[in-house]
């Protein structure tokens, strides 16, 4: 490695001199640029470097920057300041005042609690009256059937009349059955009704049991025809016959009379023969009752 030579007595005392020079009378700014003027003035005399030697006891060298200049650099760049992010402050949300209930809403909610309430009552008295009288529906039969007169007419309409004794049976231990007007009965064959009539008005006690004497009568059109599907049907011995009840009753529990309710019925029978004055044979009889409020 090859050692630098040291400067002589001369050039330290030159730059000695040059550096009190620059320390007196030129300001701070310029010091780097005297300094820089001595390295070339030593390289200009000396080819060889020269290192310059620190004066230890000197005064302090004023700063390269005067004081101040950074926060004058700072304000005139703003990009060296380091800023907050912005954010944005939400405002808080603002809370919707109830809805007052309109006078119509509290008037449905109140009259929608009263009908359930009310039906629920009226269930609730149903159940018991029903644990406790136990109704059962009235039962009906047909004993006997006589055809009084069986013809055609001159119109070639065809005229019909029953003699129809029915047992109608009250099995209720605690229910009475009174019979009201605007009962109606019909015989019917292959759709076609052949003749009516009604039930008597009139009370049924507590399993009471009671026959009844109907006569049914009626008039039908294209009697020719209907005449002839008879004969050829009673030539097999048995006949269709069609029985409908509709009766409405009123349902006496003690002493206390209900609502009216009707009684729909049905009796299918089978007879042998359709012979006015003569007796007939039924062979066959199916009844269905039930009870509509």
């Amino acid at each position: 490695m090859k050692l630098l030579p040291q400067p002589t007595a001369q050039e330290i005392e030159h730059l000695d001199k040059l550096k009190l020079v620059s320390k007196t009378h030129l300001p701070p700014l310029k010091q780097v640029s005297v300094e820089a003027k001595c390295t070339k003035y030593a390289k200009m005399g000396d080819p060889q470097k020269i290192h310059p030697v620190t004066d230890v006891e000197g005064r302090p060298t004023a700063p390269l920057v005067p004081n101040g200049s950074s926060k004058i650099s700072e304000r005139a760049d703003p990009v060296q300041h380091n800023y907050a992010p912005f954010r944005r402050t939400i405002p808080p949300a603002v809370a919707k005042p109830p809805k007052k209930r309109s006078c119509c809403c509290k008037c449905i909610c109140w009259t929608t609690s009263l009908l359930i309430l009310l039906l629920v009552v009226i269930a609730t008295a149903a159940g018991t009256l029903y644990l406790v009288f136990q109704p059962k529906v009235p039962e009906y039969s047909v004993d006997r059937l006589k055809i009084s007169d069986l013809r055609l007419n001159l119109d070639m309409s065809l005229y019909a009349k029953f003699d129809v004794k029915i047992t109608a049976y009250n099995p209720n231990d605690k229910i009475g059955i009174f019979y009201d007007k605007g009962s109606h009965l019909s015989v019917w064959y292959s759709n076609t009704k052949l003749c009516q009539g009604s039930l008597p008005k009139f009370y049924q006690g507590h399993r009471n049991r009671t026959m009844l004497n109907v006569t049914l009568t009626g008039q039908t059109q294209y009697g020719s025809t209907l005449m002839a599907a008879l004969q050829e049907q009673q030539q097999t011995g048995r006949i269709p016959l069609d029985l409908k009840v509709d009766v409405p009753v009123s349902i006496k529990l003690g002493k206390l009379k209900l609502r009216k309710v009707r009684i729909f019925g049905r009796c299918m029978l089978v007879v042998d023969s359709l012979s006015a004055n003569n007796k007939i044979s039924i062979k066959a009889s199916s009844c269905k009752f039930r009870l509509k409020l």
